[in-house]
């Protein structure tokens, strides 16, 4: 095992336009209270402002659910073809209150893309909307030049096509906007969609898999909104970023789904920016926990919560009673060993999706106990090991800087990586196009539901995760992937880093490039 140096020369990226970002905002004992849904019954003070909607009563969880559409494709010389239009909308999520809103291909969210391992794909994006965007396919393994990150933006009335082949298990990914300086705004504001994979065991094991039916993808975002109805954007100097107090399911608040097979898949996103969750049933009932963000686990893995940072999925199979019912809640999720949890969410109880059985309901296979094994790394097979310290806005002393690259990483190689949260508050771990495996968490092995394929960790405070990947495919010096908190904010304001896939040796960069770390400090 070696060690990746320090410090190399190394190419840098062409030069981007920089967003402007607000200042980093250090935590303090003057810190507010996040307010927690009015169904916690756990008002903080920031909801005293009359600025802020305040909802009356409790949604009456009556509104059918929305299932976002399977977006349409074509077949062009062997390869699907996809298109989508970010534009403006408008929706009502409450009746006479009016919101101006993003969406691909519609006002609000955008469809759901499904593809098969060893398609070639590609996605047509056209940007209608007045600021430059960006589309990343988070969790996707694929070339650099295709991530969709923040050295690939579209401007206003542009258009960018990315292509690649799909050579991943099946999974539950998702796409949104990735542009510098902006992506908590973007997302915010309704851009985010499903990117549904299936590979040869899809609709095996006796997992749900009719999609719109039994197999249901659930975007789970909190928001905040004016009391003239439009999106609050603005995070009024919470450390973590904007924590809402409505809760949206596939842009629908107070939803249900009105259930008709024995079992039901639901595919979970947490599509919120800062906001993380802890889902579970209000009857306590237990589920089976079948896949994690890079797919299935080994085997089903029975519980009663799951926890999901921003960014994370998880993929359970419920069953119902004919003529039951059951709410998924969010329960006050264990942010580890934070200074203030109320101040970050750790106190907050939501109400999310009632599933109504109907009274008489279609057999579901049973769930198999085993699915396809998921090979586990050890830490023998690690060629490399790296270091990363998370404070602040910072990895390992700096700030993002679109024109550094920080990591060059060896193409055909496996490393190990220990991740560590220095603050007393929230942040998480994502990386591009990879997917990874945890390894051990304080030396301890991880949890079932950390046992198979991640892209996105919560890192909580002052622990040391450690996780493996392997480095395949596709080399690039020029064009960088990234990793970052995908607390949005703290993305926005930073906390990022890049590094290329190479087939030099393995390499860090460790000197600042000056400048604000690429962000205006105004």
């Amino acid at each position: 095992m070696t060690t990746a140096p320090t410090s190399l020369p190394l190419p840098a990226p062409p030069r981007r336009r920089r967003n402007p970002v607000g200042p980093v905002v250090l935590l303090g004992a003057t810190l507010l209270t996040a307010a927690a849904v009015f169904t916690a019954c756990t008002i903080g003070p920031g909801f005293s402002d009359s600025s802020v909607f305040q909802p009356k009563a409790p949604p009456a969880f009556d509104t059918p659910l929305p299932i976002p559409p399977l977006a349409e494709s074509r077949v062009d010389d062997g390869t699907r073809v996809f298109s989508l239009t970010a534009d403006e909308g408008q929706i009502e999520f409450t009746p006479g209150m009016t919101t101006p809103t993003w969406g691909f291909n519609g006002d609000y969210l955008g469809p759901t893309l499904r593809a098969t391992r060893g398609e070639k794909v590609a996605v047509e994006v056209t940007n209608k909307l007045p600021e430059t965007t960006t589309v990343h396919w988070h969790g996707m393994h694929l070339p650099a030049a295709m991530d969709g990150g923040p050295h690939q933006p579209i401007e206003p009335d542009g258009q960018r096509r990315a292509s690649w082949r799909v050579d991943q298990p099946a999974a539950t990914l998702w796409y949104h906007p990735h542009p510098h300086g902006d992506t908590e705004e973007h997302v915010l504001r309704g851009l985010a969609g499903m990117f549904i994979l299936d590979d040869e065991n899809t609709g095996a094991y006796g997992l749900p898999a009719q999609y719109g039916v039994d197999d249901i993808p659930l975007v789970v975002q909190d928001k905040k909104f004016t009391a003239g109805g439009e999106f609050q954007l603005d995070a009024q100097g919470n450390e973590v970023g904007l924590l809402g107090n409505v809760i949206l399911t596939n842009g629908a608040w107070g939803s249900v789904l009105d259930v008709t097979t024995e079992l039901v898949r639901l595919r979970i996103l947490n599509g919120s920016g800062a906001r993380a969750y802890d889902f579970a049933f209000d009857d306590g009932r237990e589920f089976s926990l079948v896949g994690t963000d890079g797919g299935l686990l080994e085997a089903p893995h029975s519980t009663d919560h799951v926890r999901l940072s921003p960014g994370e999925r998880a993929e359970i199979v419920v069953g119902l009673e004919p003529g039951s019912e059951t709410m998924l809640r969010s329960l006050p999720p264990d942010l580890g060993n934070v200074a203030v949890p109320s101040a970050y969410g750790g106190t907050d109880e939501f109400d999310v999706l009632l599933l109504k059985a109907a009274d008489a309901l279609q057999p579901s296979a049973s769930l198999s106990d085993r699915f396809a094994p998921v090979e586990r790394f050890t830490e023998r097979d690690a060629d490399y090991e790296r270091t990363f310290e998370v404070q602040n806005r910072e990895i390992n002393g700096l700030r993002m800087d679109m024109n550094r690259i920080d990591e060059v990483m060896q193409i055909d190689s496996t490393e190990l990586w220990t991740v560590t949260n220095r603050d007393l508050f929230p942040h998480n771990w994502h990386v591009h196009d990879v997917q990874f495996q945890v390894l051990d968490i304080d030396g301890t092995p991880p949890p079932a539901e950390l046992l198979g394929w991640k892209d996105t960790i919560y890192l909580e405070p002052r622990r040391k995760y450690r996780i493996m990947m392997r480095f395949e495919d596709y080399v690039d010096d020029d064009n960088p992937y990234m990793i970052h908190c995908h607390l949005l904010l703290h993305e926005d304001e930073g906390l990022m880093s890049q590094f290329v896939v190479g087939k030099s040796e393995p390499s860090r960069n460790t000197e600042p490039s000056g400048g604000g770390g690429g962000h205006s400090t105004h």
